[in-house]
């Protein structure tokens, strides 16, 4: 198992920093990728207008391909670490040599999102009549009469994204970096966030805090957001993470 590093609660917002030097010195990469995550959230807006039944399937599928795009700043910063310049069909193709490890933890990422959606359809069938639409949850999040439905629902969601966010924070940068399996890098990252809550916890505030950002206005600040908080992650990981 790879050393851990003792981290600071401060550390955070130097990988924020770090990950903006990193996007300032390859813009286009970052803009490129940002570009993705801006339409990934145009698309959901447009399918909540016409399909809503259909929304919370795509969210999903975009918290499964979010980890991956962020691939390629991963190495676009790795690249820049190594005092080498980043070439943006490198960046495309950084899942190339470790496709099976990245396979692998994607499967685990895959299976974790339908528990977490097979226990949301639990919780709905328990509390309505049938499954309401995507309009008609929102709605009924929103009535005070369900008070109790929407704090089981929150914190099932919190109880979820905690764990996605904790096998998943440094185990990307990590099966890019070095020759590890998915059920290591796996394993750090879940045993970097019990040994280093602080520093680890507010590195998630931070995240959640830009991306919400981001999304103002009309998801157009991802184009600076993504590449923010990819670069980032890549910071993150490698002062977290130490030699095997």
């Amino acid at each position: 198992m790879p050393r851990l590093n003792p981290l600071r609660p401060s550390d955070p917002l130097r990988w924020l920093a770090l990950g903006w030097r990193d996007f300032v010195r390859c813009p286009g990469i970052g803009l490129f990728y940002g570009s993705v995550f801006m339409v990934m959230g145009w698309a959901i807006i447009a399918v909540f207008r016409h399909a809503p039944a259909y929304t919370l399937a795509l969210c999903a599928g975009f918290l499964l391909m979010g980890p991956f795009l962020c691939l390629g700043m991963y190495r676009a910063s790795q690249r820049l670490e190594a005092g080498e310049k980043p070439d943006f069909g490198d960046s495309l193709l950084a899942w190339d040599q470790r496709l099976g490890p990245l396979a692998i933890f994607g499967f685990v990422l895959l299976v974790l999102e339908m528990l977490w959606g097979r226990a949301t359809l639990v919780l709905f069938a328990l509390n309505f009549d049938g499954m309401p639409d995507f309009r008609g949850s929102l709605l009924a999040l929103l009535d005070p009469e369900n008070i109790t439905f929407t704090l089981g629902w929150l914190t099932l969601g919190a109880v979820f994204a905690s764990l996605i966010y904790a096998v998943s924070v440094v185990s990307m940068p990590m099966l890019l970096d070095r020759p590890t399996d998915a059920i290591t890098a796996g394993l750090t990252s879940f045993r970097l966030v019990l040994d280093q809550p602080l520093a680890m916890w507010t590195w998630a505030l931070l995240i959640a805090i830009v991306i919400f950002a981001g999304m103002l206005p009309a998801f157009a600040g991802l184009l600076v957001a993504a590449p923010l908080i990819g670069h980032g992650s890549w910071h993150a990981y490698r002062a977290a993470v130490g030699p095997d």
